[in-house]
């Protein structure tokens, strides 16, 4: 970055240059959500967060199987929301099979889907994925309609500017071991991805599909003003969530061991179903600045590859990258694939600590259980 761009960033984070843009946290309290509670760790000092991914609902709705299996998936939503009480829920990306819907009823799709989460007073956060950029439907919009009937969810959208064309879902979500702390020592990051086609009849005309570029200043921005708010960003931990996994993780599937990477592995990685799949590169502004200012970062989460639920760590940048497990009945699938979520379990508020995690399928059953610490998968 240049150095004169880097100054702006800090005068503005240590106030000098004056108020906060409208709608943005203040140095002096960096919450951006002043009116919502505030998401803590249990009193014996666990958090536990649970991962739904690729709903894909409105499918084929003028066939009976299509509204079936929305009925299905808001029926495992329910289930396991009420069985595994998580401390928070995310939902990592294609909500919705935007080609699918009519756009006159697409956002009773994004009611449906919402509703277990109301029901059960379920806070959550979402992304979005290439299939929620569509004639029918938008990032933009299913963030507006999700914040509309919602109270408990945490989504929101980047300030202008950051998140290049279609893709505003950028923001974090501060986590507190005591809700009355000032500084959190849990940051989940959340990352838009795009991908899709542009909001219009027959478009033919592709979203890119990769985290842009002006994501990367954005990340270095917020790890400043956080710095400046809360002292020292190694005091702090971080998971991050982009739907399509990053071009780097396509270099790691050859290697990925049932013993070590344990987990389904039946997508092939390739063009389409990693970031960047025009040209290698276009990803990496993202994926260099999240390496680079967010440390003890435990795991970068993704879904998209509906047949993959493994973990392994990226051996350049050292992150840990896990993918979610396929929650949804729409979306493409295989027989013994099974539908259920990825849960965290944090242990303690440590930033440096372990993070236990696991697979659990719809029925409770649990499988490919690790722990993500300086340990796992070395890959030296």
């Amino acid at each position: 970055m240049a150095a004169n761009k880097l100054f702006v960033i800090l005068a503005t984070a240590y106030g000098a240059l004056g108020a906060a843009t409208p709608g943005e946290p203040t140095i002096a309290d960096l919450n951006p959500y002043p009116a919502k509670p505030r998401i803590s760790f249990k009193s014996n000092n666990t958090f536990k967060l649970t991962v739904f991914s690729d709903l894909h609902f409105g499918e084929n709705p003028w066939e009976d199987w299509g509204p079936a299996h929305d009925k299905s998936s808001v029926a495992l939503m329910a289930r396991i929301l009420a069985d595994e009480k998580p401390d928070f829920a995310v939902i990592n990306g294609d909500l919705v099979t935007g080609e699918n819907t009519f756009r006159e009823n697409v956002t009773l799709l994004l009611d449906q889907i919402a509703g277990p989460f109301n029901a059960a007073k379920q806070p959550f956060a979402v992304t979005f994925g290439n299939h929620d950029n569509e004639p029918n439907i938008t990032h933009a919009e299913e963030i507006a309609h999700l914040q509309k009937v919602s109270p408990f969810t945490y989504v929101r959208a980047a300030p202008d500017g950051v998140g290049g064309d279609s893709g505003p879902a950028n923001y974090w979500v501060p986590i507190y071991k005591k809700q009355s702390d000032k500084a959190p020592v849990l940051i989940l990051w959340f990352f838009d991805s795009r991908g899709g086609f542009h909001l219009k009849p027959n478009s033919t005309v592709g979203v890119p599909d990769w985290v842009d570029a002006s994501v990367g200043d954005w990340i270095q921005s917020e790890t400043i003003k956080m710095e400046a708010a809360w002292g020292p960003a190694d005091s702090r931990a971080a998971v991050a969530f982009v739907h399509i996994p990053p071009h780097a993780i396509q270099a790691l599937q050859s290697s990925v061991s049932s013993d070590k990477n344990p987990g389904m592995n039946a997508d092939t990685l390739g063009n389409g179903s990693v970031q960047d799949s025009a040209s290698v590169g276009n990803d990496s502004p993202f994926w260099d600045s999240l390496v680079a200012n967010v440390p003890n970062l435990h795991a970068l989460v993704s879904g998209h590859d509906h047949g993959n639920e493994w973990c392994a760590r990226e051996p350049n940048k050292k992150i840990i990258f896990c993918f979610d497990k396929h929650s949804g009945y729409g979306g493409y699938d295989s027989e013994g694939w099974g539908h259920g979520v990825r849960n965290f379990l944090f242990g303690t508020p440590d930033p440096k600590a372990g993070v236990e995690t696991w697979i659990r399928l719809e029925e409770g059953t649990t499988k490919a259980r690790v722990t993500l610490d300086s340990s796992y998968d070395p890959r030296n």
